[in-house]
């Protein structure tokens, strides 16, 4: 097995940056969900209310945070002030997030056509991942839950295989949002690894994820309609596991050492799940 694709999305919820080597450290890869928007009162915003957020593009260079907007010649360059914060809430954690200048604000508000304001998790923020699935002292940025999300190929191929079935549209891996995708051979191994070796890092597979409205949506425009990946979820992927409630593609993973990832970097199994994790198949 090897690395096929590596993934970063600096704003939470906005469009992916392809890469093709990246440094891993305690909040996953380098760059990935570091900043967010949220409505006025501080609570995060998805592509699941919004999502127009799939119109933006956001980069950092050079210190700055930079915004464009699909069909619009228009960027926005923002510089955070630590000093200026607000208390920001995700999925239920209450953390303190540097806060953007009020014009930013406003001109983001304009592009999203609702009010918003963007904030950044920088080195005071402090957000804790659930100790039950991740272990002690675990963190992460803006990601949903933990620090990054791994996918493969092989996993990819059989839903679209079930779909093409049913007669529906296939899909690319895009509509799952990955950090790291696996090239392999055997579709949802995933479900029997607990721990992986990746360039000499370790990556232990803490907890499937389970899936939301966002795999409907196009991620370049944000729109729902058109090919859709939960059908083929719902007939191969239902969860059997309480805790864990829904339909399951991927698995949350927390990196146990930092170091650097290259597409291509064999991949190899260091600890099994020997029972694997429970799904019912229609």
């Amino acid at each position: 097995m090897k690395i096929h694709s590596l993934h970063i999305y600096p704003m939470k919820s906005a469009r992916v940056i392809d890469l093709d080597a990246t440094e891993v450290g305690h909040w996953g890869l380098a760059g990935d969900r570091r900043y967010m928007v949220t409505d006025p009162t501080g609570k995060f915003i998805t592509q699941r209310e919004l999502q127009a957020l799939a119109q933006i593009t956001a980069v950092e260079s050079f210190g700055s945070l930079h915004l464009s907007k699909a069909g619009s010649d228009e960027q926005l360059a923002i510089t955070f002030d630590p000093a200026r914060r607000i208390d920001v809430e995700i999925w239920g954690s209450h953390v303190t997030a540097a806060l953007a200048e009020d014009g930013i604000n406003a001109r983001l508000s304009d592009w999203l056509g609702q009010p918003v304001r963007l904030v950044h998790a920088d080195e005071t923020t402090e957000r804790q991942c659930s100790t039950e699935w991740a272990g002690a002292d675990v963190q992460t940025g803006f990601a949903d839950g933990y620090p990054v999300l791994i996918t493969t190929t092989s996993s990819l191929r059989l839903l679209n295989e079930a779909t093409m079935e049913e007669g529906g549209e296939t899909f690319g891996m895009d509509r799952f949002r990955p950090n790291i995708v696996i090239d392999d051979e055997t579709p949802f191994a995933d479900d029997f690894w607990a721990s992986l070796d990746i360039a000499g890092i370790r990556f232990d597979l803490v907890k499937p994820c389970a899936r939301c409205i966002m795999t409907t949506q196009d991620q370049l425009t944000g729109e729902r309609g058109g090919p859709d990946p939960m059908p083929a979820m719902r007939k191969l992927r239902m969860s059997m596991d309480r805790r864990v409630p829904g339909v399951l593609f991927g698995w949350n993973a927390v990196a146990r050492n930092s170091g650097t990832l290259k597409i291509g970097d064999p991949v190899s199994v260091i600890a099994e799940r020997p029972d694997g994790w429970p799904v019912r198949q229609r």
